[in-house]
């Protein structure tokens, strides 16, 4: 059980909520997500039942604050029905508020299961689609374990397109197996050309408890990295993207704001199985906090789903909020560590001029140059405690 806000008056971040579904046709091999393959009908009307007492026993840390950014990810979300997003959102409306301009997504995925929902979806009050293509090369999504092919992926843009959907992002992979320089380049060309306001362009990377971990692909090697990543740089800014963040893409006025939340030190709930939450309690502590991970000891729980806490103590602080702020591109706002944080900024006032002295930060934001940038996680070792 997570403790309960006292009212102390602290300030209170804003409010986003990340809602897990964990189930997926077929667990990709390079995913490290808490995903469950699975066949048959999925259990809607059970997990449904589950987010919503897992969500009510958590309502005492909203503190009346709406939430402005929901995250549905997983997992495939996309499997569930739009009836089951209907009656999600209308009943977690009878307990809190959102905000007009709340930015709502959904993961989907292009398999062709699940095309023909997107209106389903969009009338269910989404309104922000994640699309993870991964690739437009049928070669490369074999390799990737993925259930669909480049013509799905074709298809499910178009169909989100043609639902209403114009907040729209394309998740796309470059240094797959054996992929060359050129082949990296017509992916991202391709997704360039469905003009959507948001890609989030990174690389394949071997995750631990993963099969691609276990048994490796033929990766390409570093210095075709170095040349697939500069050349999609110069593409993307050629096309009017800023890389606002590490790996996100956004034509200006588009980043996704739930992450912004994230990276900003913002507060989130967490519902759903293996799902994680940050919120900051108004005597001061910061929780983080996690969800029963197994999708059947999830549904068997009775009352609350959280599986532990853990409180990030003061001299923790100045490294979580930086390893945020600094993925960002602007930075932030000097009075946003303290605001986040609930610590001065004279906590970190020698780290900080010497990284400036250094050349690695802005003079008047929490913001890294660009060297810095290139040596960021030296950068943040200076926050070490």
């Amino acid at each position: 059980m997570i403790p309960a806000a006292s009212d102390t008056g602290a300030p209170c971040p804003p409010l986003g909520l990340y809602i897990h579904v964990p189930w997926c046709v077929r667990k990709c091999p390079y995913c490290d997500f808490n995903s469950h393959s699975f066949t048959g009908p999925l259990p809607e009307d059970d997990y449904l039942d589950a987010l919503l007492e897992d969500l009510r026993q958590d309502l005492a840390l909203v503190r009346d604050r709406p939430v402005s950014t929901v995250f549905i990810g997983g997992g495939t979300p996309s499997l569930m029905s739009p009836a089951f997003y209907q009656r999600l959102f209308h009943r977690i409306g009878e307990w809190i508020a959102f905000t007009p301009d709340a930015e709502i997504t959904l993961e989907a995925n292009p398999g062709t299961v699940e095309q023909g929902r997107f209106r389903g979806f969009r009338e269910a009050g989404i309104n922000r689609l994640s699309i993870g293509i991964q690739s437009f090369n049928p070669h490369h999504l074999r390799q990737l374990g993925r259930i669909h092919d480049d013509n799905d992926a074709r298809r499910a843009i178009e169909s989100a397109f043609e639902a209403g959907f114009d907040n729209l992002n394309l998740d796309l992979m470059h240094g797959l197996p054996d992929q060359s320089p050129q082949q990296a380049l017509a992916d991202l060309d391709e997704a360039l050309s469905w003009q959507t306001p948001h890609l989030s362009w990174y690389q394949l990377t071997l995750e631990p408890n993963t099969e691609f971990y276990s048994r490796p692909p033929a990766l390409p090697e570093d210095d075709t990295l170095w040349s697939i990543w500069q050349a999609g740089r110069e593409r993307l800014l050629a096309a009017g993207f800023d890389d606002y963040e590490v790996s996100a893409w956004a034509r200006p006025g588009r980043p996704s704001r739930h992450n912004l939340n994230y990276w900003t030190f913002g507060d989130y709930l967490a519902v759903g199985a293996g799902a994680h939450g940050k919120m900051s309690l108004a005597d001061g502590d910061i929780l983080r906090y996690w969800k029963t991970r197994q999708p059947d000891a999830y549904l068997r729980r009775i009352g609350s789903r959280t599986a532990g806490t853990q409180s990030i103590d003061p001299e923790e602080r100045p490294l979580e909020f930086m390893m945020n702020a600094l993925r960002l591109k602007e930075g932030v706002d000097e009075v946003l560590f303290r605001e986040r944080t609930g610590l001065p900024l004279t906590t970190i006032a020698a780290i900080l001029n010497q990284l400036r002295t250094d050349g690695l930060l802005d003079p008047r934001r929490l913001q890294a140059t660009e060297r810095g940038r290139q040596v960021l996680n030296s950068v943040l070792e200076r926050f070490l405690s």
